[in-house]
């Protein structure tokens, strides 16, 4: 990041009310006296009157000691417990309860995971236009219950169980219908709830003051860590429920915990920071994109500080974003022509901000970036589907008394992001922030391109463990104790794979894609840039099903297909192959899109230490 001290080139204070013909932004320069020594900011409290800060330098410490994060931190981590207590032994409830074929199960696991993070899309739209975002989670953390409730129904209720008796061939449409109806609610709920709590979250930083902006940059990083316990316990603590003791206690136990941390949620809301919102972001971009085209015949000027420039009004939020020269074309929304010269002559299709048209670029720039994402949903889909049922067809036994559930190896990806998180956010950046002179230390899609690296490494490994594997499957290396065949390769093999994509996914890639959807989208859009985050996710794993689906009918055609019904004849090791060449040849292109890469450029006001400045950061 660079940082220059500077004034506004295009802001010129005449007077002292936006009457007197001043330019001005409520959110980055106060110019009145009071404004100056208030420090007024978008930010408003459960009442919709406005937050101020300035005059006591009031950061993020007040609002820790008063339970705000407390209760925000806690029913994003239910939640995520809730989620990976369903989505880690979901295949195996299909195959094992519900008697669907490994290439049936898999699909399904990734239509549903690809829906709870597809949602999000739409989810996160709706409260950045109309709803905004404390509502919309509020709404949907009520819908994701409802849908926990009926999982729990499905299993106690008489006439809702798979079948009167516990060992069934086949089990009835009604719990069919009722389970299946109950997962989609969850994606339904995840849909409001997962964009706008984190972006919630973050939007409780203030930043214009550069320890607030330093505590957002480390927010994601303990955000991903939560995520990562939650994990850990989803799959291990609930997925040993689920295997020894029974479903139904586990989904009750699950409905239990999120009513409990919604109704916290709730009782904080007289702690928190809220944001307005400004209406349909698209539109404002389609009259970008309509008054370029109408000044089509124009040419750029050479001075960008004859664009035309009009700080938004006290209602908005946004902050103002310097001139960048990549889409020249949508330079020419900003030219003022003769005839247009009077404010009240402005035609928001005929003429725009500088500001407005930066935001329309932004939301181009982030489309081949989040492209050259997708293969990371890709991966992680392997982890929850195709390695599970590695596991289950290895030797579960750590000892005599002790079986490990084939979903529990999942944990195991989230053991390095707990170790490796801490590490990062409190030595790598420091001394990175040292090296480089600037805030983040490392920009984030750096941190991404890493993590893309690190997963070939990991579909590397896990395509030499399975060749082990089906090596000694097919050299009928097992055991046999009391007439039960027992296989001889430890299910620990696994754990370097799990290890791998753990830090390459979770703990780097992940984690930078959170920022840079965060960040580098306009501010009154943010929700909506963590639904593109979440949907990286998801539309890999519907690519998972799409590869899964094209290999099993290209490879079926010479007689044995790759991903066969059952997984010793199948070869999930030159599938794990062709998805590390896949990965090596995104991680060239992607390197090449970041290094070329502008980030958004912002003015804002400084704080440090309650002293003004206007400051402009390139992220």
């Amino acid at each position: 990041m660079i940082f220059s001290k500077h004034l506004f080139t295009r802001t010129e204070i005449v007077g002292n009310s936006p009457s007197d013909g001043m330019r001005r932004d409520s959110t980055t320069i106060p110019t009145t006296l009071s404004e100056s020594k208030l420090g007024c900011y978008s930010s408003r409290d459960y009442k919709n009157k406005r937050v101020h800060m300035h005059s006591s330098c009031y950061v993020i410490k007040k609002w820790d000691k008063k339970g705000g994060s407390s209760s925000i931190r806690a029913i994003e981590f239910s939640e995520r417990i809730c989620h990976f207590g369903i989505a880690t032994n979901l295949i195996m409830y299909l195959t094992k309860v519900m008697h669907e074929d490994l290439k049936t199960a898999t699909k399904n696991v990734n239509y549903w995971v690809g829906a709870t993070t597809l949602m999000p899309l739409i989810g996160g739209f709706v409260a950045d236009a109309y709803t905004g975002r404390f509502r919309m989670v509020l709404f949907s953390s009520l819908l994701y219950l409802k849908g926990l409730s009926l999982l729990t129904m499905s299993q106690f209720i008489p006439s809702l169980k798979p079948c009167n008796n516990e060992i069934c061939h086949w089990p009835r449409k009604v719990h069919e219908v009722v389970f299946f109806l109950a997962l989609y609610c969850v994606a339904l709920g995840t849909g409001g709830f997962k964009p706008c709590l984190q972006s919630f979250g973050a939007d409780q930083f203030d930043d214009d003051h550069l320890e607030e902006r330093k505590k957002k940059m480390s927010f994601f990083n303990w955000w991903n860590f939560t995520l990562c316990m939650a994990m850990l316990l989803g799959a291990t603590v609930i997925v040993y429920v689920q295997d020894f003791v029974s479903w139904g206690v586990s989904y009750l136990i699950l409905s239990m915990f999120m009513a409990l941390t919604i109704i916290a949620f709730y009782e904080g809301k007289r702690f928190y920071r809220y944001r307005s919102t400004e209406g349909n972001p698209f539109m404002l971009i389609l009259q970008v994109l309509i008054a370029a085209i109408r000044k089509s015949n124009l040419s750029c000027p050479s001075n960008p500080d004859s664009l035309y420039e009009f700080p938004k009004s006290e209602k908005s939020q946004g902050r103002l974003l310097s001139h960048t020269c990549r889409l020249r074309f949508l330079d020419k929304a900003e030219i003022v022509e003769g005839k247009y010269t009077e404010h009240r002559d402005q035609n928001p299709w005929r003429l725009a901000t500088v500001t407005r048209v930066e935001e329309t670029k932004l939301i181009l720039n982030v489309i081949p970036i989040w492209l050259t994402s997708l293969i990371i949903g890709v991966c992680i889909a392997q982890g929850s589907t195709l390695f599970v049922n590695q596991a289950a067809a290895m030797n579960l036994k750590i000892s005599n008394s002790f079986k490990i559930p084939p979903a529990s190896m999942t944990s195991v990806s989230a053991i390095s992001p707990i170790i490796a998180i801490p590490i990062y956010d409190k030595i790598i950046v420091p001394i990175m922030r040292k090296v480089k002179g600037n805030e983040r230390g490392i920009s984030v899609l750096w941190r991404v391109g890493i993590g893309l690296a690190f997963l070939v490494i990991a579909m590397v490994v896990a395509a030499l463990v399975e060749t082990k594997r089906l090596r000694m499957v097919e050299h009928d290396e097992v055991i046999t104790v009391g007439g039960t065949r027992h296989e001889t390769m430890s299910v620990l093999w696994l754990i370097p794979q799990y290890l791998i994509l753990g830090i390459g996914a979770d703990s780097l890639s992940l984690i930078g894609l959170q920022e840079y959807f965060y960040d580098q989208v306009p501010d009154s859009v943010r929700s909506l840039g963590v639904g593109l985050y979440l949907s990286v996710v998801g539309v890999g794993f519907f690519l998972s099903s799409f590869l899964i689906i094209t290999v099993d009918h290209v490879t079926g055609k010479n007689g044995k297909s790759w991903i066969a019904k059952d997984i010793n004849s199948s070869r999930l090791d030159k599938f794990y192959w062709m998805l590390a060449v896949i990965n090596a040849f995104n991680l060239c292109f992607f390197l090449f899109l970041a290094k070329g890469y502008t980030y958004k450029t912002v003015q804002r006001k400084t704080r440090e230490n309650c002293s003004d400045g206007v400051e402009t950061m390139e992220s």
